[in-house]
């Protein structure tokens, strides 16, 4: 195990060279016209209707503030599923969505067993569980492989809204229904069980995961570094085709580069997202973000610096702290313990 100088040298050098790398990319960036694709981009992309605020950091930025974890820091799980996509923590088992065989597996939190649990999700970016009437989970997503909102047994996938436009996030609102966000749409969906869709927002860029506390939803634009992250107050669930301009809401975040996963603990949001090519997790408190009309790149505690490619596709919290993060098209899933 590295000493923590040892460590902050080994990041410091590392964000030298991803930071050169990143600048001399700005020209051929600024040039291109940003288009919706079927997956989060891999490099820094800016939303065609604005300028992005580009994040320049320094080899000091935040590692004063917070040792965070490394790559070293790191145990991989398992490697029993070909190409992991959402991932959900329920009663000590991770369930996992593998794009690569349309399956849903459940993956023991703690030695990594992994066996098959249902089939016919074709590609799930986020999860929601919950106990069946057999005791046996129910698995709600939103499948982008077939634009439709699925629910997921042990014995049968079924189809409860089709006709979407990119599915991306899913979260649980209320016992009647969800929230979806559509990066391909750039909007946000509120979905019944029932499959009654109603589009709450537009004008979102890129939209993709998702995370509530208390009164207020916050989204992640991947096609936005001005709009990285931005609140909604949750009564925005009773309205209609609103425009997010016009919403009364806000950025949280600013300065960072194609977020992806949103996950609260302890009053922090913890979000993935890119330095340079590498996936980063950070956190920032969301409350303190919104009193003082925003964050910038400069406030975030970055928690966990990998050697992986960016985009971190998968981002989980278990109650004992235990982050759980993976990247995209590749089978490891990693964790690092976040307590005591």
């Amino acid at each position: 195990m590295l000493t923590i100088a040892q460590r902050r040298i080994v990041i410091a050098a590392v964000l030298l060279f991803t930071v050169s790398a990143f600048v001399l990319s700005i020209p051929f960036a600024a040039a291109q016209e940003t288009t919706p694709t079927i997956e989060p981009s891999k490099t820094p992309t800016a939303a065609a209707t604005e300028q992005p605020v580009v994040a320049t950091p320094t080899v000091t930025q935040d590692l004063g503030i917070l040792d965070p974890f490394t790559q070293g820091d790191l145990t991989v799980l398992t490697g029993n599923v070909q190409r992991p996509n959402g991932i959900h923590w329920f009663n000590e088992v991770l369930y996992v969505s593998c794009s690569g065989d349309s399956t849903i597996y459940e993956v023991n939190a703690e030695d990594g067993r992994t066996i098959s649990y249902s089939a016919g999700t074709r590609n799930a970016h986020m999860l929601y569980v919950e106990p069946g009437s057999d005791e046996r989970p129910v698995i709600w997503s939103a499948d982008f492989g077939i634009n439709a909102v699925v629910r997921a047994t042990r014995t049968n996938t079924t189809t409860i809204a089709g006709d979407l436009n990119g599915p991306w996030g899913f979260l649980y609102l209320d016992e009647e229904s969800f929230l979806v966000t559509q990066i391909l749409g750039g909007d946000l969906l509120r979905v019944t069980r029932q499959g009654e869709v109603t589009t709450l927002l537009t004008g979102l860029a890129n939209p993709t995961g998702m995370a509530m506390e208390g009164d207020f939803i916050y989204v992640a634009n991947n096609g936005s570094t001005r709009r990285a992250i931005e609140w909604y107050p949750r009564t925005i669930v009773n309205d209609e085709g609103v425009d997010a301009a016009e919403a009364n809401g806000g950025a949280i975040l600013s300065g960072v580069q194609n977020v992806t996963g949103l996950a609260q603990y302890d009053d922090m949001l913890y979000f993935a997202y890119a330095l340079g090519t590498r996936g980063v997790v950070g956190r920032v408190n969301p409350l303190e973000c919104m009193a003082k009309g925003g964050c910038s790149n400069s406030d975030v505690e970055v928690m966990l610096f990998t050697e992986l490619a960016a985009p971190l596709a998968g981002l989980a919290i278990a109650p004992n702290g235990r982050l759980f993060v993976h990247t995209m098209f590749a089978p490891d899933i990693y964790w690092v313990q976040l307590t005591d």
